[in-house]
């Protein structure tokens, strides 16, 4: 049996901005997007133009991980905060601070990346589009 937990990211409208800023901070690589216009139509349920290209569902690998990206149907709206918090592990303060640099760019820090007594660079930040991160620095201090 295999089982992953997978952070699915529910956006309003900024699926594919959020997509593409990961591409560039953390390396990712885009595994499958589909617009809504591009799913099968329904006729019980129009679908209004200005959702036809927003993404209905997307995947993107992020070094082993999985995350999945939606922007809510028009007229649903998703909370942004800290209702998901993702913890990006590596063990190269270098890239750590590199990560953690580029998610701070109009976003806000919670805790400064900075030595603690379990992580030779630890922080929190929260970036642009409302996402949490802990950035964990694996090593002896």
């Amino acid at each position: 049996m295999s089982l992953k937990l997978i952070p699915y990211f529910m956006m309003n409208g900024n699926a594919k901005e959020a997509m593409q800023f990961y591409e560039e901070v953390l390396d990712a690589k885009v595994l499958f997007s589909q617009t809504f216009g591009e799913m099968p139509e329904n006729p019980e349920f129009p679908l209004p133009e200005e959702a036809k290209g927003l993404v209905s569902h997307a995947t993107i690998k992020v070094g082993e991980s999985d995350l999945m990206f939606s922007d809510n149907f028009p007229g649903a709206t998703a909370q942004t905060g800290d209702q998901v918090t993702i913890c990006i592990t590596t063990n190269d303060v270098d890239k750590a601070t590199g990560i953690f640099e580029a998610l701070q760019q109009d976003g806000q820090v919670r805790m400064p990346l900075e030595a603690t007594f379990f992580s030779p660079a630890y922080g929190i930040v929260t970036d642009k589009f409302g996402i949490t991160f802990q950035i964990y620095t694996e090593g002896q201090q």
